[in-house]
């Protein structure tokens, strides 16, 4: 699986650089250019997106399910913004229960909460996985099933 870093403060720190009024003239081209995913607060169970402490750690991933294939129960104890790339996913959320993902679909993984993604199609399910993460914290975390 290949992971990208990415750095957070020199994209800032280029912004300050170049001032104000060229950001707003480029904010206005770029956003034409924008198809948005997801603008959330929330996670999928309606729980607050909360960041974590620590140096920020950020890991982007392409995840392969197999037809027939799960992900075992894990949870995240950092931020997730997930995209389904190609497939469809069921995830079970145990007590909270099951949502169903397809191709396009994008959202906010639930965060400390244990879950299970199955892939009960014929495809392979692909999704790209971006972990807002730390180095305090454990992107992924296996956790026993629930009783």
């Amino acid at each position: 699986m290949n992971f990208l870093k990415i750095g957070l403060v020199p994209a800032f720190t280029l912004a300050l650089a170049i001032g104000p009024s060229a950001v707003s003239k480029e904010s206005v081209q770029y956003k034409n250019l924008l198809a948005p995913l997801l603008q959330t607060e929330v996670d999928t169970l309606d729980q607050p997106v909360v960041y974590p402490p620590g140096t920020p750690d950020i890991t982007a991933a392409i995840v392969t399910i197999p037809s027939g294939g799960k992900t075992g129960w894990h949870s995240h104890e950092v931020p997730l913004f997930v995209y389904i790339l190609d497939g469809e996913v069921t995830i079970d959320y145990g007590d909270k229960g099951t949502k169903v993902y397809k191709k396009g679909d994008s959202f906010m993984e639930a965060m400390n909460w244990p879950h299970n993604g199955v892939n009960a199609g014929s495809e392979p399910v692909r999704i790209m996985a971006v972990y807002i993460g730390s180095d305090e914290k454990a992107d992924t975390m296996v956790v026993p099933a629930p009783k």
